[in-house]
């Protein structure tokens, strides 16, 4: 599966639109981790905790996506786009989405 956050894929054409390809995952923050965050929020530097936690989230929609476009039967999913929204205090959503195609 070919993932691209550009509209084309170099030396490959679009031969067929498929729909949208989307994978989300909705993660919430832990006490452990929210109070090692609110020390480092006293001394500053890096929340590696919540960066760590942010990745996973990010990794876990991107294959979500991928297997919903694998689903529509696509070769690629082109102008990729993550984006995070809160749905409640602590917990946020992180979407991945793009356009699933079958590629010549």
């Amino acid at each position: 599966m070919i993932l691209s956050t550009t509209s084309t894929v170099p030396n490959k054409e679009v031969f067929e639109i498929l729909g949208i390809a989307r994978g989300s995952t909705v993660r919430a923050r832990n006490i452990g981790r929210d109070v090692f965050a609110g020390l480092k929020n006293i001394v500053g530097g890096e929340i590696e905790e919540y960066t760590k936690l942010q990745a996973h989230s990010r990794e876990q929609a991107m294959q979500r996506m991928t297997q919903d476009a694998k689903n529509l039967g696509a070769d690629a999913v082109i102008n990729i786009r993550l984006t995070t929204s809160m749905v409640m205090q602590g917990a946020s959503e992180i979407l991945a989405y793009g356009t699933a195609v079958k590629l010549k």
